[in-house]
């Protein structure tokens, strides 16, 4: 694949996500009853991005948690030797009951991986509300799912990639698209 376009760069990265702070804040009236949750890995480096923005705002702490959805994707493709579902981490030591439950991740695509994370949140309780963060919605749903937070909107082609960089775990911010 061949590199299309750089969409964000570090500094566009940081402004999407201050944006959507503001927005967490000001439609929840506060952040009382909400707790953000990484879905693992890029989601996760962005919800904690998300959390010290919003503690900044704020002057106080949301509550945060992890989830690694790959138990609960419907193409489960990750197995160990005995082609049972490789068994990830959720942490999430928050009760997510009656809370207002925010799912962080870096690209909307399909909507599956957010059903998924779905699942295990409701596996977990209850929650009053689930609302959706995404740093790049790309189009294309296969389900009806949507984002009440978006970084930026990006009309692809099914045949381009969008890529996510975080400099946690890969060096640099960078949101390129290939083709």
């Amino acid at each position: 694949m061949a590199e299309k376009a750089n969409i964000l760069d570090e500094q566009s990265i940081k402004r999407a996500l201050t944006r959507i702070a503001h927005e967490i804040i000001e439609r929840n009236k506060g952040i009382e009853q909400c707790i953000l949750v990484g879905i693992k890995t890029r989601g996760a480096f962005l919800a904690e991005r998300l959390a010290k923005r919003i503690e900044e705002i704020e002057g106080k702490a949301i509550k945060t948690g992890e989830l690694d959805i790959t138990l609960y994707r419907d193409d489960l493709s990750l197995k160990n030797g005995t082609d049972e579902p490789l068994v990830q981490e959720v942490d999430i030591t928050h009760d997510v009951t009656a809370k207002k439950v925010i799912l962080v991740d870096d690209v909307l695509y399909t909507g599956r991986t957010v059903r998924a994370a779905m699942d295990a949140v409701m596996d977990l309780g209850r929650p009053a509300q689930i609302q959706l963060a995404v740093l790049i919605d790309r189009g294309h749903r296969e389900l009806p799912i949507r984002a009440d937070y978006v970084g930026k909107n990006i009309p692809t082609s099914s045949s381009e990639r969008i890529v996510v960089k975080v400099v946690e775990k890969d060096g640099l911010d960078a949101v390129t698209i290939f083709e």
